[in-house]
């Protein structure tokens, strides 16, 4: 199915062609390992990527296919390529264009998760990560040297919700030749598009709403096919590779070079496979994703509206909130609305913030994100635990900062539990204050 299609649609559609011989309407869950070759030539032909079909699930599966062409189509790419989580997505991502002795630039608003991939896993493989402000386009193009390889960022920052400005981040890497990474999963492709601004490669964790019911674990990387390769900073995708019959990757697969050589080397060797059960559950996901991401962008917004207006509340961070800085860009590149994440800080600071996560019955206490469920967490002493204090700061964390992910139940019901676990938090201020005079 092609992208002539409204959004929605390929959501629903996308990637499947109607099996020839059962006629299932659904998509069939392909759960093998491998595949019966028609002869020794053609088995030779799929190990140099010489022919079409399926030669190990390590590397393909009929329902992981489906899956990553209905990615690659809502975002509008060439192809896509799906594996065991959105940590292996960014991991695979950074490794197809990086080795020892080469360079990244990331914005420093990120996930802690990703943050510590790159601040102390990375360079255990040579690879130097240069941290700096997203917001600053001076600093991302004063970091980007001769060894850089890409610069990576979020659409929507995690949990600082600091919008990327993928057109000026773009520009400032495509002059020095660098493509650009977007972590799209708190946007998803209903909220925004990143290729249309300049991005070159997009990476998921369809954990979150992709699959929106926090039941499997899953990632992808897709790639816009926009980026022209070359060979003085790029020789691996344009220099012939004994593997693949002495032809490149540019020659093997053209516009998509960069996810052809994720799967056939990365996703071969370093085998971050995605269970085709998965898939098909993440398939299941996608068929929903516009209906539950308006309902997600409609309780936030209220849920925000609410918090801000409440006194027990120092501040709340939502981007379309009246007076919020990020407006303007929120306008720009989330026009459908900000998502369902965000951030608050309660009177009282960490002992309030605790009593409150401990105190709310309805919202989960959970860390994850983008589930149907409502989901609270305190980032600091979880997700971002491992950054230090310095670190928590400059990547949006503050001591008493309380991650919201509001899911799809009944905001009235949302706003209740939300009332009696603030008034908990409250009486907590009153206590501490009183034993610090």
């Amino acid at each position: 199915m092609t992208n002539e299609f409204k959004q929605d649609t390929i959501a629903l559609h996308g990637g499947q062609t109607v099996d020839p011989i059962t006629r299932s309407r659904a998509v069939p869950l392909y759960q093998t390992t491998s595949y019966v070759f028609d002869d020794t030539e053609h088995a030779a032909s799929l190990f140099k990527l010489q022919g079409s079909g399926y030669l190990y699930s390590r590397n393909a599966n009929p329902t992981n296919d489906v899956l990553e062409k209905r990615l690659a189509a809502l975002e509008g790419g060439v192809g896509a390529f799906a594996v065991a989580s959105g940590q292996a997505a960014v991991l695979l991502a950074v490794l197809t264009v990086a080795q020892v002795g080469d360079e990244i630039v990331a914005t420093n608003a990120l996930y802690g998760g990703t943050y510590t991939l790159f601040e102390r896993t990375l360079p255990r493989f040579g690879i130097t990560v240069r941290f700096v402000d997203g917001a600053d386009l001076a600093a991302i193009e004063a970091a980007i040297n001769d060894n850089t390889k890409a610069v990576f960022t979020e659409t929507i920052g995690n949990p600082s919700l600091q919008i990327a400005d993928i057109v000026g981040i773009s520009e400032v890497a495509h002059r020095h030749g660098v493509p650009v990474i977007v972590d799209n999963t708190f946007a998803t492709p209903y909220l925004a598009k990143p290729f249309e601004h300049g991005a070159d490669i997009i990476v998921h964790s369809t954990t979150k709403f992709i699959g929106g019911h926090g039941t499997s674990i899953g990632g992808a990387i897709i790639d816009s096919g926009n980026f022209e390769w070359n060979a003085q900073r790029f020789p691996a995708f344009v220099d012939s590779n004994p593997l693949i019959d002495n032809r490149s990757f540019v020659e093997a697969a053209g516009k998509a070079a960069f996810v052809t050589k994720a799967r056939f080397e990365l996703g071969h060797d370093l085998g971050a496979t995605l269970s085709p059960f998965n898939a098909w559950l993440f398939i299941q996901g996608l068929e929903s994703l516009s209906v539950r991401i308006r309902q997600h962008v409609s309780n936030a917004k209220a849920v925000a509206t609410f918090l801000e207006q409440h006194d027990l509340v120092e501040w709340v961070n939502y981007p379309t909130l009246a007076g919020n800085a990020q407006q303007d860009i929120a306008a720009k590149y989330l026009p459908k609305g900000a998502g369902s994440i965000f951030s608050f800080g309660i009177k009282g600071g960490l002992e309030a913030a605790k009593t409150f996560i401990n105190a709310v019955e309805l919202l989960s206490h959970v860390a994850n994100v983008g589930d149907s469920k409502s989901l609270v967490i305190h980032p600091a002493s979880t997700s971002h635990s491992r950054l230090t204090p310095a670190q928590q700061i400059s990547s949006g964390v503050t001591p008493g900062l309380i991650r919201l992910s509001i899911g799809l139940e009944d905001i009235d019901d949302i706003l209740a539990d939300l009332e009696q676990a603030l008034q908990k938090a409250g009486v907590q201020a009153l206590v501490t204050a009183k034993e610090e005079q």
